[in-house]
């Protein structure tokens, strides 16, 4: 399929709208889906075709000064995966101390079971040690 012959004209009549700030047909976002919708083309009229002027338009975006809209939008998602990971961080750091503590309060368990134990066995024999496993049932 060949393109349209006026659709370089339509992809730079939609940039000047998209830059001048009265998108028509899109959403007016400094991207190629939204120039591609602006301009009534397929996307990949400017990824394939016309890679002239997709690089026209980010060159004309980043010369106003103002950020491109997928520069934002991962600016904003780098933020949140960062203060993500500043959680997640924080959480192993508690989650190591928690188990540093229970470790040792079975350690202290054990140690008071062992002591038990041996007080029992120094005693008279009117009392039964228990099994430290228990014992197969026979069938």
């Amino acid at each position: 399929m060949s393109p349209a012959p006026d659709e370089r004209d339509r992809i730079r009549a939609a940039m000047d709208r998209i830059l001048g700030g009265t998108p028509q047909r899109s959403n007016g976002a400094l991207t190629i889906v939204a120039l591609a919708t602006e301009a009534d083309v397929p996307r990949d009229a400017l990824t394939q075709r016309h890679l002239d002027l997709k690089n026209e338009f980010y060159e004309k975006d980043r010369a106003r000064g103002e950020m491109p809209d997928s520069e934002k939008r991962l600016r904003r998602q780098l933020v949140k995966a960062k203060e993500l990971r500043a959680q997640a961080l924080k959480e192993i750091g508690q989650l190591k101390a928690d188990n540093e503590a229970l470790v040792g309060a079975l350690h202290q368990v054990v140690m008071e079971n062992r002591q038990l134990r041996l007080q029992l066995a120094e005693r008279p024999s009117n009392g039964h040690v228990l099994p430290t496993q228990p014992r197969p049932s026979v069938r």
